[in-house]
């Protein structure tokens, strides 16, 4: 019976095409809006996991300030220093650190011109290798106090200068020549593909940097609880630096929070822009209505006649129901691989044009088949009135209808 029901469905909706397809654009449109969002915020989530996986759970931050990942630099006119560095290293359960600082510089090569990001980093340890997972490509990594800098893969691929970039090359920061020693591999990011490295006594000449610490990496011990360990650094920088809890002037973030914080960010960023897609949902969802209070009154001899022959009401209440739940199920089909397709066209674009790998398409079972459940239930819902209306037709009634 249940496959009669959808058999004469599918056949009356086939009889109106143009009406059908007008009727699903609200859906379908809706539908690839919601898939497209969610798809590429799980994505996005997924990349930002791998990265911090990369980074290792053995390793957490110290930042001067409280805020999340602020602007380098002095904050608030607080900052770490290198002795912040040495009492971390000297707490229990702490393996290895190293900090970087930060400055914008003036760049000139091939009489081009750009401002970029300049890391100092504490080339004694290899912690900071680890840490960015950096592989060299061409060249070398600095040693300490070794003059020069590293440079990410696309100052080499990125056409950023008009010309590759290689070791060996010299390029103007701030007035100032610095020669290439190392080209990275290409990591994915596109902030991290643009860096430029120095060693950090060497930075500190250069830009007149004498003690500022921007970033410090702390690394665990194997065994060690890196909660408890952080807990332990937080409360030697504390006495260190003469501060209280309420007082504090510098942050600890632990990978968990940090992701934490990013997941958090983006579920409301998503569940904001999925909010906008609903309403053209919700027009998708009156178009349905429309169309089946429309073919109710277009079918009201049908109607009689079927009721004339047997048919209970419940039965047509069926028909009409499952008519308005194909049109929700075939615009969710049509939305979802319309969504999918969208997503990795934009996933395609951020790969190849910005030379990121950030932006990724992701798309779960769970969220195929939840799109598709919702947009039968869209369209039965939208068609629940009307299909009540068409099963409480008098047959009498019906049958006279011109």
């Amino acid at each position: 019976m249940i496959k009669d029901y959808f058999r004469l469905a599918f056949r009356n909706l086939q009889k109106r095409k143009l009406r059908t397809w007008l009727t699903m654009i609200g859906i379908f449109i809706s539908i690839a809006t919601i898939f497209m969002l969610i798809s590429l915020s799980l994505g996005l989530q997924n990349a930002v996991k791998d990265q911090f996986e990369t980074l290792g759970a053995d390793k957490f931050f110290v930042q001067p300030g409280s805020g999340f990942l602020g602007p380098p630099g002095a904050v608030g006119g607080t900052i770490l220093t290198g002795n912040d560095v040495e009492t971390i290293k000297k707490v229990r359960g702490v393996k290895d650190a190293f900090e970087s600082t930060t400055a914008n510089a003036k760049v000139e090569f091939n009489d081009k011109i750009r401002y970029m990001m300049i890391w100092g980093m504490n080339t004694e340890t290899d912690l900071y290798i680890e840490t960015g997972n950096y592989k060299i490509e061409d060249g070398k990594f600095l040693r300490s106090g070794e003059a020069g800098a590293v440079f990410g893969n696309l100052h080499k691929t990125g056409n950023l200068f008009g010309r590759p970039v290689g070791v060996g090359n010299t390029l103007i920061l701030n007035g100032q020549e610095v020669k290439v020693k190392g080209i990275l591999e290409k990591i994915g990011n596109p902030d991290d593909d643009r860096m430029i490295l120095m060693d950090i006594e060497y930075f500190r000449d250069f830009f007149n940097v004498s003690e500022r610490v921007d970033w410090i990496v702390v690394q665990i011990e194997a065994g060690e609880d890196i909660k408890e360990v952080a807990k332990r650094v937080e409360n030697e920088l504390r006495d260190e630096r003469g501060v209280t809890e309420k007082t504090q002037d510098f942050g600890i973030l632990t990978p968990e929070e940090l992701l934490g914080s990013l997941s958090t960010i983006l579920n409301i960023v998503t569940a904001f822009l999925a909010g906008i897609a609903a309403i053209s949902l919700l027009v998708g969802g009156i178009g349905i209505a429309n169309t089946m209070y429309t073919s109710v009154i277009e079918r009201t001899k049908e109607i009689g006649t079927m009721k004339a022959v047997g048919a209970r009401n419940k039965d047509i209440l069926t028909i009409f129901l499952i008519e308005s739940g194909l049109l929700g199920l075939v615009g969710g089909i049509i939305g979802i691989i319309l969504g999918f397709s969208t997503s990795k066209g934009l996933e395609y674009v951020a790969k190849n044009s910005l030379n990121t790998n950030l932006l990724q398409a992701a798309a779960p079972f769970w969220l195929i088949s939840g799109c598709l459940i919702f947009g039968f239930l869209i369209g039965a819902v939208s068609g629940f009135f009307p299909a009540r209306k068409a099963a409480k037709t008098n047959v009498v009634d019906a049958l006279r209808y011109e």
